[in-house]
């Protein structure tokens, strides 16, 4: 790209400090500019990067079997109504009408409209397996983007489908794309771990990260330290005590804890350990009803598993505390599990204190020496936790160590959960209506990018590795403009590269090279030519 002109100026632009370093390097490159919250352009820099991205990921997922498609970003109402997505969605589906006061959303995802298509489509097991792909634009309406393009409302995907007859043929299809993520990864050239996942809104039982090792990561992933094991907080199975302590029931006391309403404050005023603790959580239930959580008080809540609870609505969510007061006279930052009229989900770990302390539903108290059976009796119990480091992991052989990762892919098996809601069937080798078992498969192209920058970067530039830089040559010309040899010299190169095959960048600004050898470190083209007078005449 000779004329580099436009190109290179948007480098002089000096923007805000940014709050990651991948998000301030692409500002500074030259790689993309904010719009508004979430909505980035890609100057030409970043989508000649955005084209390298999806070209491997094309040539990966054809070589795969996949087959591409493109289905539309605007999608409607009805079919999410279908999969029942419309009502349990929140508020990240961006929902608008159009002129006829018809209900339509834009995509955050693509199931609904292609298991519409399947059920249009697809009417035998001949036609099966069969897996489709697009790299389309999403959008999902973030409560707070930031990290620039890492979590933007508006980003590029690549979100592939699969289609089968059997459990054991969606199998096959999910381990060809858990093999093609991990090809796809390694040809970018980045340091990246696939954990156990949550499915969350997407659905199905078994699901897979992929997950770029960065210290800027939103994701905690556990690994075990000494085996294998690794998986996402969220699907970080906690094991259960093995046996609870028995030892002298203390006697049940109330005693006056004014203004001590957290965990530490209440830990604090009794001179007691915070796992000697529980804290009691009131979730909104299903139906409008109120279920109480009980955690111990060193323990966190995971949003995770008990939004998988029946009883518990979704998207998970507290209840307020005028709410509370209201509806069940209970005082917040004071409730506990003795004598409270509503179900009581309690965490193993919680269920297996002795003489412990908790909220005694008045305000300004709390109880000691609280015993299971004799003061409180859990609904049921379970694991509602977050596992913490150091502890063991659930395969029984290595302690939780804790890493962040930036979620770049995530693999699904479905199931028949859409096909079954949206009635898409096809007849079997035995002439019998079964309904379609899927399988769901995502890469974040945008994100992509940043994270690959997140892990190669110095503190002159960005480290581009040859698969994704922007250009693989840049050549520096100084006095471009005032020496005939060096122009002479220099389009006779760029010639000779370009007709080579060579993807070159020429830096024909009329700055001084000091700014030139700036620029290409920070954009960090892999290799640059110097060409000037004294050199040419040596």
């Amino acid at each position: 790209m000779k004329s580099s002109q436009y190109l290179l100026a948007t480098l002089r632009e000096q923007p805000a400090e940014a709050e990651i370093a991948s998000h301030g390097l692409m500002l500074r490159a030259g790689l993309v500019r904010r719009i508004g919250a979430g909505l980035y352009n890609w100057l030409p820099l970043g989508a000649r990067v955005l084209s390298k991205v999806t070209a491997i990921i094309r040539q990966e997922m054809n070589a795969a079997g996949a087959h591409e498609l493109v289905m539309p970003l605007v999608q409607p109402a009805e079919l999410w109504q279908q999969s029942g997505r419309w009502d349990s969605s929140g508020p990240e589906l961006a929902r608008l009408q159009d002129r006829h006061h018809r209900d339509y959303c834009l995509a955050p995802t693509h199931e609904e409209v292609i298991t519409a298509l399947a059920r249009q489509e697809l009417t035998s097991y001949r036609q099966l397996p069969i897996n489709l792909y697009q790299i389309q634009t999403k959008f999902r309406d973030e409560i707070r983007p930031r990290f620039g393009v890492m979590r933007a409302r508006e980003f590029m995907m690549m979100d592939s489908y699969s289609f089968h007859t059997n459990q054991a043929s969606l199998e096959q299809t999910y381990q060809d794309m858990y093999d093609c993520y991990g090809r796809i990864l390694q040809r970018m050239g980045l340091e990246y771990r696939v954990v156990e996942a949550d499915s969350g809104n997407i659905g199905g039982q078994v699901s897979h990260e992929f997950q770029v090792l960065s210290g800027v990561g939103e994701d905690i992933l556990v690994v075990g330290d000494g085996s294998d094991y690794v998986a996402n907080i969220e699907r970080a199975a906690c094991l259960s005590p093995k046996a609870r302590v028995v030892g002298i029931a203390e006697d049940l006391q109330k005693v006056a804890t004014p203004e001590a309403k957290s965990i530490d404050s209440v830990s604090a005023l009794l001179g007691v350990a915070a796992a000697k603790t529980v804290k009691t959580l009131a979730l909104r239930g299903t139906e409008g009803s109120i279920v109480a959580v009980v955690l111990r008080g060193d323990h966190s809540l995971n949003l995770s598993k008990i939004g998988r609870r029946d009883e518990i609505a979704s998207p998970v969510e507290l209840v307020d505390a005028d709410e509370l007061k209201q509806q069940l006279g209970l005082p917040a930052g004071f409730i506990g599990p003795c004598g409270l009229k509503i179900p009581l989900l309690v965490d193993h770990s919680a269920a297996h204190l002795t003489n412990f302390v908790c909220g005694a539903n008045e305000e300004g108290y709390h109880l000691t020496g609280v015993n299971w059976g004799r003061d409180a009796e859990a609904t049921a119990t379970g694991d509602f936790r977050n596992i913490t480091e150091g502890e063991l992991c659930s395969d029984g052989l290595s302690r939780a160590r804790f890493v962040r990762g930036i979620e770049v892919g995530h693999i699904f098996q479905l199931g028949d959960k859409y096909s079954t809601a949206m009635a898409a069937r096809v007849l079997d080798d035995k002439g019998r209506q079964k309904a379609l078992i899927m399988g769901c498969y995502g890469i974040g192209v945008s994100r992509m990018v940043a994270a690959f920058i997140e892990q190669n970067h110095d503190d002159k530039g960005i480290l581009w590795s040859p698969t994704l830089c922007p250009f693989e040559v840049v050549l520096l010309p100084l006095n471009f403009g005032r020496s005939q040899v060096v122009r002479n010299a220099a389009d006779s190169l760029y010639r000779q590269l370009i007709n080579a095959g060579v993807e070159v960048l020429m830096d024909d600004r009329d700055e001084r090279p000091g700014v030139k050898f700036t620029d290409s470190e920070l954009i960090g083209i892999p290799y640059s030519v110097v060409i000037g007078d004294r050199n040419l005449a040596a």
